[in-house]
């Protein structure tokens, strides 16, 4: 018989950003991973083939301020954000075919952001389950992962949830938590099939570079780290509790009452952080032990 599971105190209310008692958790089982400038370079590449067109067309450069709207979403919402500030005089059929040129042509030169494979392959020596959730769809990812094979294999193939799987339906991108929340079924896929107990979302830690993504991380009840791009960060400067509550997005998507722990989230509630980038990452401040 298992032994019973320690029962820890979850912080529900909005306690003040210096908490004298912060919320105690259970050490994290899964990680569940973003890609697009959390695991490799591709934002800025990205911001590349977007800043092509907009100079082709005397536009001005994609500030962080639209871009930071653009971050985690599925390409559809994304462009519609993208085509209402930028009133390009081409059809987006056009605009769509510029930017799918481009971005075959650099997207194939990808490469892991610094702290990343030292990251991930202590997560794996230190039995965390591992699972990607990345708005890319099935070709972005293709073009952006073939040559890093190796780097990516530690993610299973079940467990790599894209922007365009049939399982998620249209319009719950993120920032809806249900990409998150579909990561999480297919670890505990592979646990049920192999008789563990299945994880929990409040043993699950999201890793994020986007604010849309912090703020699906959160509504599906998980803890989460924001490691932003350094201008991402400058946008949101002093709004960094803000943004790891889940509470800058507009959630006006959200029909349903999303009962989970956590959530909605307080500011300084201690159910996130952010980081400059991830090779500063706390295993112990999260129950992992990695062994050297």
């Amino acid at each position: 018989m298992a032994p019973p599971e320690t029962e820890y105190v979850y912080a529900q209310s909005a306690p003040s950003k210096n908490l004298t008692n912060p919320p105690s958790f259970p050490p994290i089982r899964a990680c569940l991973f973003d890609m697009d400038g959390l695991l490799i370079d591709s934002e800025d590449i990205y911001t590349l083939v977007t800043n092509t067109i907009l100079s082709t067309y005397s536009r001005p450069p994609l500030p962080w301020k639209i871009k930071a709207q653009l971050q985690g979403r599925p390409g559809p919402s994304a462009n519609a954000i993208f085509q209402s500030w930028a009133q390009l005089p081409i059809s987006q059929s056009e605009y769509a075919a510029q930017q799918s040129a481009l971005q075959q042509q650099h997207f194939p030169s990808t490469r892991p952001l610094p702290g990343v494979p030292a990251l991930l392959k202590n997560l794996r020596k230190a039995g965390v389950q591992l699972a990607l959730a990345t708005s890319s769809n099935k070709r972005n990812f293709r073009l952006k992962t073939a040559h890093l094979g190796e780097f990516f294999g530690c993610f299973d193939e079940e467990r790599r949830v894209l922007g365009d799987d049939e399982r998620i339906k249209e319009g719950r991108g993120k920032p809806a938590p249900d990409i998150y929340l579909l990561a999480m079924e297919m670890v505990n896929v592979g646990l049920r099939r192999r008789g563990e107990r299945e994880v929990r979302r409040e043993e699950c830690l999201v890793f994020e570079d986007s604010v849309p993504g912090i703020e699906a991380g959160r509504r599906a009840g998980m803890r989460v780290v924001w490691c932003p791009h350094p201008g991402l960060a400058q946008e949101f400067e002093g709004r960094e509790e803000t943004v790891l509550a889940g509470q800058i997005g507009e959630r006006a998507d959200v029909e349903e009452k999303e009962d989970v722990l956590g959530w909605p989230g307080q500011l300084g509630d201690g159910w996130g952080e952010t980081l400059e980038s991830l090779e500063l990452f706390d295993y112990a401040k999260y129950g992992i032990g990695v062994v050297a």
